[in-house]
């Protein structure tokens, strides 16, 4: 069902950002909350606490921070996980805004890891990222992650396939995380599905990584004028 008033509805901006510099650009350019990683090329690893710290103290729009050690959806094993609760505990000390993380073993969800890294940050809500793209069974997977009161974001693109079957899985998932997690469109490079989601009022918030950077790619760097041209096509 379509919406027949959609224009008051708030539309969100989420931008991913590796420095500073990549920061203040987004801020600048409209971005309306941060995505802080280290080495985009891997999918966005966890930044230094020092560049968090900077960060937070620098712009005035919520930041929140990648907690991943490799390019993997899972953890090692115990040293590793020493590690991830480690930074959960120091950034739980900054005024971020939230975490961004998600493990899975086997094709479900890690429930283990999931539950000691919120319990290390338990005033953090949590942004559950792609992993959730890995999972056997998507919806089933939402009903557990309604079970964690500061998981309220999934990041997924929907899925595989054409933009109309990734689409129609949104919507779907959307309805089913509903009230407690929002989904998070990963838009990818497709600018166009901005214009696309304008009638679905329960996909209004919408993350972009290569899309915000001249060029468009890992490689390139957030550039202020293309948030802003992100921005208006999703307003």
């Amino acid at each position: 069902m379509q919406c027949t008033d959609c224009s008051n509805i708030p539309r969100l901006l989420e931008v991913i950002v590796t420095s500073l510099q990549e920061a203040r650009e987004a801020e600048l350019g409209g971005a309306d909350r941060l995505e802080l990683v280290r080495s985009l090329g891997c999918g966005g690893l966890t930044p230094s606490p020092e560049l968090v710290q900077e960060i937070v103290a620098s712009v005035s729009i919520p930041v929140r921070v990648m907690v991943r050690e490799n390019a993997s959806m899972s953890v090692s094993g115990p040293p590793e996980m020493r590690i991830l609760r480690s930074y959960v505990e120091t950034f739980a000390k900054l005024p971020v805004d939230g975490l961004v993380f998600g493990f899975i073993k086997g094709g479900a969800l890690d429930l283990k890891t999931i539950r000691a890294l919120l319990a290390a940050a338990p005033h953090l809500p949590v942004t559950f990222h792609r992993a959730f793209e890995h999972v056997e069974h998507p919806l089933a997977t939402i009903e557990q992650l309604k079970e964690f009161p500061q998981i309220d974001r999934i990041l997924t693109s929907g899925g595989s396939g054409s933009w109309r079957e990734r689409k129609a899985r949104l919507i779907e998932w959307q309805r089913a995380a509903a009230p407690q997690i929002k989904i998070l469109v990963g838009a990818g490079l497709r600018t166009s599905i901005f214009a696309d989601l304008r009638d679905e009022p329960g996909l209004s918030e919408l993350h972009v990584g290569r899309a915000a950077r001249v060029p468009r790619a890992v490689s390139g760097v957030v550039d202020r004028a293309q948030v802003a041209a992100l921005k208006s096509a999703l307003l």
